[in-house]
């Protein structure tokens, strides 16, 4: 492990911006319109049943890495095998919010640059930092938390000064019944981004007060999931169900609709700037655990050696993982959430918690 140690508070300012990161900027739960933002409220109390399976586990190994006591629970043949996939999952999403966020920035303003320049210089900056390790991270995470909320807060009041938002549009309500949106919470939501907490499992040793970690975390899921499904709320009162389910970024086209007194309009740069701050910790998050967990699982001394080997995984990852955007937000949705969300998020961390569970108490 890296001797490092963060605060609570800087623990809840991490889980924040990575919970919002790429979830402001793709629109979530469409497939049941104007219920959305109640499909969002579902997934977030999933989230938080979640996330006491990884706080239990953690409480059994409390100053261990994952990559570490996975052998411990399952053998140190199987552990290492499960550790090292762990790990290249977190590449994988890594990868994945890396070509969110290209594709965002070939759309808004570089649509004549290679989408892979755009990533690689997102990237760099990432690299640069978790090269410093998780204390600066969270110290910068302190700094654009103010900033980020600033943002959003003064957004939301230019968006009711335009009188842009009709209720109408978000009823009726239930049109369907709660199933379709408790099924569309439990396959989609639960998952991204509130499972992705997974993620921090590797970050928890780091806490410098464990005793704050389970309301900290907790005080933060809720909080992001709130503002997620209020931000949802707001763009489907703003835009309809129908257009969200046919635009790929509807936070943006929410923002590009605010005009105020005739002169106080075109406010997409600083859409854009939040979304690229809010990506850059998303990123950098999964980044650092696949290092420090590389590192851990291999004893390497130095994982800030493996800052740019992994990042150029990273990148190439982000290309070749779809050839559009089409098909890139398709895989997202049908096929990443059953073939590596609910394994490594909910099944995997639930067994590991039951074996931790026998093994404590025989012991």
């Amino acid at each position: 492990m890296e001797k490092a140690k963060i605060s609570s508070y800087q623990l809840f300012v991490l889980i924040l911006l990575f919970q919002l990161g790429s979830a402001l900027l793709l629109p979530l739960a469409t497939d049941v319109k104007q219920d959305a933002w109640i499909a969002v409220l579902i997934g977030l109390i999933g989230g938080i049943l979640l996330f006491f399976i990884y706080y239990r586990i953690y409480t059994y190994y409390p100053d261990a890495l994952p990559t570490t006591y996975l052998q411990k629970i399952i053998g140190t043949f199987f552990g290492r095998i499960l550790a090292f996939l762990y790990l290249i999952y977190f590449v994988y999403l890594s990868a994945r919010v890396l070509r969110d966020f290209g594709e965002m920035l070939a759309i808004l303003g570089y649509s004549n640059t290679p989408i892979a320049v755009n990533q690689a210089l997102l990237l760099l900056v990432v690299i640069y930092t978790i090269k410093k390790g998780i204390e600066v991270l969270a110290r910068t995470g302190e700094i654009f938390f103010i900033f980020i909320y600033l943002l959003a807060i003064i957004g939301f009041i230019l968006i009711v000064l335009s009188g842009l938002i009709n209720f109408d549009k978000l009823r009726p309500v239930l049109e369907h019944g709660i199933i379709p949106v408790v099924k569309v919470a439990m396959t989609q939501n639960i998952y991204f981004p509130f499972g992705e907490m997974v993620a921090f499992c590797m970050i928890f040793p780091y806490l410098k007060h464990p005793s704050k970690l389970k309301a900290t975390a907790i005080f933060a899921i809720g909080l992001s999931g709130i503002n997620l499904a209020i931000s949802t709320a707001v763009n489907i009162s703003v835009l309809g169900a129908a257009y969200i389910s046919r635009t790929q970024f509807p936070l943006l086209v929410t923002v590009q609709a605010i005009e105020l007194a005739q002169f106080l309009e075109r406010l997409d740069i600083f859409f854009m700037l939040a979304m690229i701050i809010l990506g850059f910790f998303k990123i950098s998050i999964f980044f650092y655990v696949a290092i420090i967990g590389t590192a851990d699982l291999f004893h390497l001394k130095e994982p800030s050696r493996l800052a740019f080997p992994i990042g150029y995984v990273v990148l190439i990852f982000s290309i070749v993982i779809a050839s559009n955007m089409s098909e890139h937000f398709e895989e997202g949705l049908e096929m990443i959430p059953v073939y590596l969300h609910l394994p490594f998020q909910v099944i995997i961390p639930f067994i590991l918690l039951v074996i931790a569970i026998f093994k404590n108490w025989k012991g």
